[in-house]
């Protein structure tokens, strides 16, 4: 029920204060996106973690002015792998080799059908299912952000071509995909912080079948 509390206090906050966030509070959220499940384990995003502050005003044109972004603590940037390649996925499933110290017939067959797959799809069809496997993750990091007392605003409201200029993402192979900019709401400032929360009633958005 505390998890749940915790969701109704958080909402899509529209103006923070600028108050720095602890740094615990902040590697509590950043441990949540580690520890999200995604297709294969193959974790194909990054996250950049933006504190400068003239890089937070550099972006927030590119983010339609959006003040949140200037305001915020911590800007989260969730950048998705531009494509699915063969050196990709065998790192990843090199790392998990070395971590659980062992390979079996199935895991390695497994490789083999992603590596026969993944490469030789469209890029933007590879580019979309690694931006879903990001959402994951930003979903979490929400649901963190919550449970630790942090304001959060999920943004896909940016020119993402832009965005991926300014920091140099398609160089690495990224393309950026929705932002998290985290902080203290500012209550004074927010037309939305005391309106109640709106959702579909449970038996417009839930089907039980028994």
């Amino acid at each position: 029920m505390e998890f749940i509390e915790k969701l109704n206090w958080r909402y899509a906050t529209k103006a923070m204060n600028g108050q720095t966030i602890p740094q615990d509070k902040i590697d509590n959220i950043l441990e949540s996106i580690s520890l999200a499940p995604t297709s294969s384990g193959l974790q194909p995003f990054e996250v950049l973690v933006i504190t400068n502050q003239a890089i937070k005003e550099q972006i927030t044109p590119i983010a339609y002015g959006q003040s949140v972004v200037t305001d915020c603590s911590h800007l989260l940037v969730f950048a998705a792998w531009d494509t699915y390649t063969a050196e990709r996925i065998n790192q990843a499933f090199d790392h998990l080799v070395e971590v659980r110290g062992f390979t079996n017939e199935g895991l390695d067959n497994y490789r083999q059908r992603l590596l026969s797959m993944y490469p030789q799809r469209d890029a933007e069809v590879n580019f979309q299912h690694a931006a879903k496997q990001a959402y994951i993750a930003f979903a979490l990091a929400m649901a963190a952000a919550a449970v630790e007392g942090i304001d959060a605003t999920p943004m896909e409201g940016f020119d993402a071509a832009k965005l991926d200029e300014a920091l140099g993402l398609r160089e690495k192979g990224l393309r950026s995909c929705v932002l998290l900019p985290l902080g203290y709401r500012d209550a004074e400032h927010d037309w939305l912080v005391n309106l109640p929360k709106v959702r579909k009633p449970r038996e417009a958005l839930i089907t039980e079948i028994a």
